[in-house]
């Protein structure tokens, strides 16, 4: 017997000239705990006149999680960040009161053959958080601790597990 209830394919949603796979919100799941939106970007191979190019727009009362397996995604910010993530490296914005920010390909790629593939999770702040300070967290590839378990290969892209704790806040 099964305890799975609902499986959630992924949809087509267009995020700014570039097709992301959407698994929430779903007609009849609108969010899994915090989880409000999860978005499955590539795997895409983009030529050299193709980019990824999402416009400023505003978020308020949510955290993104980026977290990249190829490609690399350049993030500007309201606040002042301004930062190119590379795979493997998680951009961890909070919105709280409100913060405006774009996603590009980075210049060094925009005329060239590329690939993206990674994910965008977004997290409802709780109450007393929706209304904090916007922040922005860029954290290293090489800082995310990593392990084999098992024949498994393990990366803790937040919070704490088996003794081990991500960065992530």
């Amino acid at each position: 017997m099964s305890n799975i209830g609902i499986i959630i394919p992924e949809r087509a949603a267009d995020i700014g000239n570039f097709m992301v796979g959407r698994l929430l919100p779903f007609i009849e799941k609108r969010s899994v705990g915090p989880f409000v939106f999860i978005d499955h970007m590539g795997p895409a191979e983009l030529k050299d006149y193709q980019n990824l190019d999402v416009p400023p727009h505003p978020h308020i009362g949510l955290s993104t999680l980026t977290y990249l397996f190829e490609g690399a995604i350049f993030h500007r910010d309201s606040i002042g960040s301004a930062v190119e993530i590379q795979p493997g490296a998680v951009n961890w914005m909070t919105a709280g009161k409100g913060v405006a920010h774009s996603e590009r390909t980075p210049e060094n790629l925009r005329h060239t053959d590329k690939k993206l593939h990674g994910l965008q999770i977004w997290v409802a702040l709780p109450k007393h958080l929706e209304e904090s300070e916007p922040t922005f967290h860029h954290i290293e590839a090489k800082d995310i601790p990593a392990w084999e378990e098992d024949g498994l290969k393990i990366k803790l892209i937040a919070g704490k597990v088996f003794g081990k704790e991500s960065p992530v806040p």
